[in-house]
């Protein structure tokens, strides 16, 4: 039996800023933006989305009839929870009309809480081979206008469902974790931006992939040369790429090109879309398969960090019934729709935010199918317009 990553999907807004014309606003060379950190644009979330929406919107393109009935769990990664204490994933079972008789739950250790989802949703259904659970991996990254991460911003969503029988990636068994109690990046309950030490940050990050990266190696007794690619938790792609550079002198040449050749591939999606926190891995997976030229039965390295600090490596095997075209298609038709913003209309996006109290938003310039219209009684109205 086959377990592993059966569907993926992804949704973030349409609207997006250009980072060249960030640049140019902070009086910063726009290179600095492009090549230093290695990324082009950033997608700008509206007030009327945040991660139950863009779940739902992500969700909604992969879930069949046969998966809803199947369902045996929603595990939500998130650090963008609506509430402190219910689950963004009972919200979404309810927006998607799913059975009642699953769990729902909301996972959080910074970016590696959709990883968490998906570690267990294997071993779940490993021991439920006749069900099927939804992985979500949902966020806002915020850290603030005029700040050193403010070009590290970004959210969307991105939606697996888990199944035997695996027609994308079949997970291998073996994986390797590292955890420690590190101040790299935090966001205290009284704050809606996040707090983040940059430069210890990105050393943690890289410590963090060597380290699970040899004791993979060590348990396993394979080596870099029995990967024809690693995927990498890209905050920002250059972050990736230092990451692969600390181990490509292991590899021949060859292989050394080939990984390189992949990891460009990997980070053409999130170079335009920017940080979704929990998402972020899953869309340079996303992006390597459909910009990569990998064969049937490539095995692919997976890295998933989480600040704070959680880091796992991991393993898949690309299946035979793959197409890409299905994948390409959809990125070539979001990346078509959306709409570039100036850096006011970016800054005044960004500065919106939900009141304390009872409001209503206009949702018109929102061309999600499932929004969020307002608060009532403290409570957070969420709409399906295909109900409307």
């Amino acid at each position: 039996m086959t377990v592993g990553i059966d569907k993926i999907a992804f949704f973030a807004p349409d609207t997006y800023v250009d980072l060249t014309d960030l640049a140019q606003a902070r009086d910063v060379d726009p290179n600095k933006y492009l090549i230093g950190i290695g990324q082009s644009e950033q997608t700008v979330v509206p007030v009327t989305q945040d991660a139950v929406t863009m779940a739902a919107n992500a969700a909604s393109k992969l879930l069949t009839e046969t998966d809803r009935q199947a369902l045996g769990m929603v595990l939500f990664g998130t650090e963008s929870g609506v509430d402190h204490s219910k689950s963004a994933a009972v919200y979404l079972r309810s927006l998607l009309d799913l059975p009642a008789s699953i769990r729902t739950v909301e996972l959080k250790h910074a970016c590696y809480g959709a990883t968490a989802g998906l570690m267990m949703a294997k071993d779940y259904v490993t021991l439920h081979p006749e069900k099927k659970v939804l992985v979500i991996g949902s966020d806002i990254a915020r850290y603030g206008l005029n700040t050193p991460g403010e070009v590290t911003q970004g959210g969307g969503a991105v939606a697996m469902l888990v199944s035997q029988n695996a027609r994308i990636l079949a997970l291998e068994d073996d994986s390797v974790v590292k955890s420690e109690d590190a101040m790299d990046f935090w966001r205290p309950l009284y704050r809606k931006e996040a707090l983040v030490d940059g430069h210890a940050s990105e050393n943690i990050y890289i410590d963090f992939f060597t380290a699970v990266f040899d004791d993979y190696q060590k348990l396993t007794g394979r080596t870099i040369e029995d990967f024809d690619a690693l995927a990498f938790h890209l905050p920002f792609t250059k972050m990736g790429l230092k990451a692969l550079r600390a181990v490509l002198p292991q590899a021949n040449d060859l292989k050394q090109q080939r990984l390189l050749e992949a990891f460009e591939a990997s980070r053409v999606y999130n170079r335009r879309v920017g940080n979704l926190y929990t998402g972020s891995l899953y869309l340079s997976l996303m992006s390597l398969l459909a910009n990569g030229e990998l064969p049937a039965g490539s095995r692919i390295g997976l890295f998933s960090y989480g600040s704070g600090a959680e880091g796992e490596f991991f393993a898949g095997q690309l299946m035979p019934d793959f197409d890409p075209q299905a994948l390409q298609a959809d990125f070539a038709q979001f990346f078509g729709q959306r709409r570039r913003v100036s850096v006011p209309a970016y800054e005044r996006l960004f500065n919106q935010s939900l009141p304390d109290h009872d409001v209503l938003l206009d949702t018109k310039a929102d061309s999600a199918r499932f929004v969020l219209r307002g608060i009532t009684h403290d409570q957070r109205q969420y709409q399906d317009r295909t109900k409307a």
